[in-house]
């Protein structure tokens, strides 16, 4: 009998050749795993699925309802290898989803989260450099930070300045053109980390090792720089804290996107297909989500409605 994480293993190859990412996914069923490995579970079962909650570390309902949906997946395709697997009904930790309001960064909040993160701690500057340009990238792009750590340097067009996205969420692919500002500054990111490494390195944005920098790494460093310019309370054991979110960059760029439409007189409900399409978004309602979401919005969707309605 395989032990269950040989056959996460399986599960996660099987998964991802059908181009879904499962980084968080996979950190989470890896403790799960770990844990029925050490218990010597042979089957996944609600019990052991309770076992393991209550020592893996405390949580809100709609952190443990996202994992137990993780688990509930893995536990249904071994369920179909195996019926002696048990799927841990969904009842389990009910939770109503709920999408958290975004944080909307000021423009000089975002300056100081990139001058702080090109002065992080760094072995040969190659840390401070990536960090400061990946944050750079997503607040003026609105990139999720998945999409921007799966670029590789062959991804961008520097004649043209748009860079391919092979990994978005679901497997979709897109292209994504930047500002001519933005294509120089990626030009000088490239040259100098080069010149750090003394190598060339095919993933864009790589630690001080030369490797591709992970989404823990860059979240880990993202809640560094939050404590220290103020965003975030500082915080012992190397622990994240709450705060705003690495997340709340792209939020932020959609939201001043569609107040700067406002402003200027465009039509927003003409306009929406070309921000659903350069964000990703599978569905036009997920744009509009940040109107309801952010008052400033809503106040001039509701003022706009009002004008035309000769209110």
């Amino acid at each position: 009998m395989s032990s269950l994480s040989t056959e996460l293993d399986r599960y996660l190859a099987i998964r991802r050749s059908l181009g879904y990412n499962l980084s968080t996914s996979e950190r989470n069923l890896r403790k799960f795993t770990a844990f029925a490995d050490r218990e010597d579970a042979e089957y996944v079962t609600t019990a052991l699925f309770l076992r393991w909650q209550e020592v893996f570390g405390s949580a809100n309902k709609q952190t443990w309802s996202r994992r137990l949906g993780m688990v509930r997946l893995f536990a249904q395709w071994l369920h179909c290898l195996d019926p002696k697997h048990e799927v841990p009904p969904q009842s389990l930790i009910p939770s109503r989803i709920r999408r958290t309001r975004p944080y909307i960064y000021s423009e000089d909040e975002i300056r100081r989260i990139v001058s702080a993160a090109s002065e992080l701690p760094s072995a040969n500057g190659v840390r401070s450099l990536s960090v400061s340009t990946l944050f750079g990238l997503i607040a003026v792009t609105g990139l999720r930070v998945s999409e921007a750590l799966s670029l590789d340097t062959s991804d961008i067009d520097w004649d043209s300045g748009v860079l391919t996205l092979r990994q978005g969420k679901l497997g979709k692919a897109r292209l994504l053109p930047v500002s001519d500002c933005t294509r120089l500054q990626l030009v000088d990111y490239v040259r100098e980390r080069d010149r750090l490494l003394r190598t060339t390195a095919e993933p864009l944005f790589v630690s001080d090792l030369g490797r591709r920098l992970g989404d823990c790494s860059a979240r880990y460093n993202f809640a560094v720089v939050c404590q220290s310019i103020g965003l975030r309370s500082p915080q012992k054991y190397n622990r994240h804290g709450r705060g705003p979110r690495i997340h709340d960059l792209r939020h932020t760029f959609a939201v001043r996107t569609l107040l700067n439409w406002y402003r200027i007189g465009k039509d927003p409900s003409r306009e929406m297909i070309r921000l659903t399409t350069y964000l990703g978004h599978s569905n036009p309602a997920h744009t509009y989500w940040y109107i309801e979401a952010v008052p400033e919005l809503l106040e001039l969707a509701s003022r706009r409605v009002g004008d035309e309605a000769g209110l």
